[in-house]
């Protein structure tokens, strides 16, 4: 867990930028993804410096070249532990005039960290600024993983705090939530085609980590984690940068991640590539009708992005392959040719697992929309047998504009660190989601559909027009009024009129 300390280092330099002019959340993190990036970049040399002294060889690989940059300085000097001990205005011109322009030149090396640096660009406005930002953020203690993963999750919740940048964001808690249920193997391939910051991969990582320590001890099931198994896919720049950095600060060597309108005609060569698809892809977004890949308009001959990605996810994932995704309740009871259509083939034609409500505010403040998961598996040829419901009526956090925690930390989110109360319980229902899920196939079966979580058939769906909204099949329970017979009822109607005669009688005699 991230430190109130280090909280506050974080919060002082975000506070710098905005104190020195720069305003925009996104402008402030991608600066500083690029100073961490140079700092990393350090960090590496000087491992690789240490281990061809420990063994008397010569380095292996060296980030900076020996000798001299095109206009004349030594490569020495463009690393972190050298310029930050420079005056301001010579550590300024250096990282203006050396430092950036030896990032644009390390995309021939084939890391997509560095592929995203091709387009640095260096808007820090004063020497000063940048004097206060490094000496700030060498304060930041980087060396272990878990760390720098905290520090950049915490800068990353700034953008989301920020106000118009919060939609790059899903609630990480929610995240989590659906890595757990879709339980990621040390063998997968693993894709997120509208990636933003990277939170569905990092978060899939860290949750291999935690399940199967030892997928980094076995050579070629570390070689698959860190080049063959992550990779995203935005046609936002800088989320590419962010999200590329995040990868990297939670310790992925070389995913994937790349610039691609994911759909755009340009997705060939995609299909049936991936095992797992996580995402939470745009509800509303812009669409470009005449690039649209023409293979998913003939899935889906619609404008609606929501249905399109969903259409793309069946066509990404190898037969076998699973899908978490959040779509917004729309697609759930959309009425159009399209909609139906869609649940249509998730039903009949693959595997449909689970739809799993969300609380109306789980992304506010940006967006009030009400949203579910759906989880699936491709099959093409069917195999939906039980569809099993989940109505999420709270997640830990208020639902409102502010999203406060309701609960203390060691017990929010789906795995929390201590069992929750049925207390608890009403106020965080996801470690529940995931116990009840694992009997989704047995007990889970039996539950009436007045509960929380039940299954629904197959024939029931289809009978209601592959209709998925919970609450078309959800039974509200009626308590039982137990009505008092007619004739005890009207003889105490009497009873209550002579009283009112009695009454009347003595305020009469009391009036003469």
């Amino acid at each position: 867990m991230i430190t109130g300390d280090i909280k506050n280092k974080i919060d002082t330099i975000w506070n710098a930028f905005w104190s020195g002019g720069i305003s925009n959340p996104l402008e402030v993190i991608e600066q500083i993804t690029y100073l961490l990036f140079i700092r990393r970049l350090d960090d590496l040399h000087t491992l690789e410096e240490n281990k061809a002294a420990r063994l008397g060889r010569p380095m292996e690989r060296r980030t900076f070249p020996e000798g001299t940059d095109p206009k004349g300085r030594d490569y020495n000097s463009l690393r972190w532990s050298r310029f930050k001990n420079f005056a301001p205005a010579e550590m300024f011109t250096v990282v203006d005039d050396h430092v950036f322009p030896f990032l644009r030149t390390l995309g021939g090396e084939g890391s997509t960290y560095a592929k995203h640096m091709e387009g640095a660009r260096f808007t820090i406005p004063t020497a000063a600024l940048l004097s206060k930002v490094v000496d700030l953020l060498d304060a930041v203690p980087m060396e272990d993983r878990d760390t720098k993963g905290d520090v950049y999750e915490y800068m990353l919740g700034k953008i989301a705090s920020a106000g118009q940048n919060g939609q790059f964001r899903t609630p990480r808690h929610i995240i989590r939530l659906m890595v757990e249920l879709t339980a990621p193997e040390p063998t997968d391939v693993i894709c997120d085609p509208a990636c933003g910051t990277g939170g569905f991969l990092v978060t899939a990582g860290e949750v291999l980590r935690e399940r199967h320590p030892n997928i980094l001890h076995d050579a070629k099931l570390r070689e698959h984690f860190h080049h063959r198994m992550f990779h995203g896919f935005d046609f936002d720049n800088t989320m590419l940068r962010i999200g590329s950095m995040n990868m990297l600060l939670h310790g992925v060597e070389n995913p994937d991640i790349r610039y691609r309108d994911s759909l755009a005609q340009d997705h060939a060569g995609e299909e049936e590539k991936y095992t797992l698809v996580l995402a939470n892809p745009p509800f509303a977004g812009s669409l470009d009708y005449e690039n649209t890949a023409k293979d998913l308009l003939q899935i889906v001959k619609t404008k609606k992005t929501e249905l399109l990605f969903l259409a793309l996810f069946l066509r990404l994932l190898k037969p076998g392959g699973r899908a978490a995704v959040i779509v917004p309740d729309g697609v759930l009871f959309g009425s159009s040719t399209a909609h139906k259509e869609l649940r249509r083939m998730l039903v009949e034609d693959q595997k449909l697992d689970a739809v799993v409500k969300l609380p109306g505010g789980v992304f506010r403040p940006y967006a009030g929309v009400s949203t579910a998961i759906l989880l699936f598996t491709k099959t093409n040829s069917g195999g939906t047998d039980q569809v099993w419901f989940y109505d999420v009526e709270a997640d830990g956090w208020s639902l409102d504009d502010k999203r406060t925690a309701l609960l203390p930390d060691d017990r929010l989110g789906p795995v929390p660190r201590t069992a929750l109360s049925v207390d608890d319980h009403a106020k965080n229902n996801l470690p529940d989601v995931i116990a009840r899920w694992a009997g989704r196939n047995s007990a889970e079966r039996e539950r009436p559909r007045t509960a929380q979580s039940f299954c629904v058939p197959r024939d029931d769906i289809a009978a209601q027009g592959y209709d998925l909204s919970l609450n078309r099949y959800k039974e509200v329970v009626h308590e039982a009024v137990e009505h008092r017979p007619p004739k005890e009822i009207l003889a105490d109607l009497a009873k209550l009129e002579e009283e009112i005669q009695r009454g009347m009688k003595e305020l009469e005699g009391m009036l003469q």
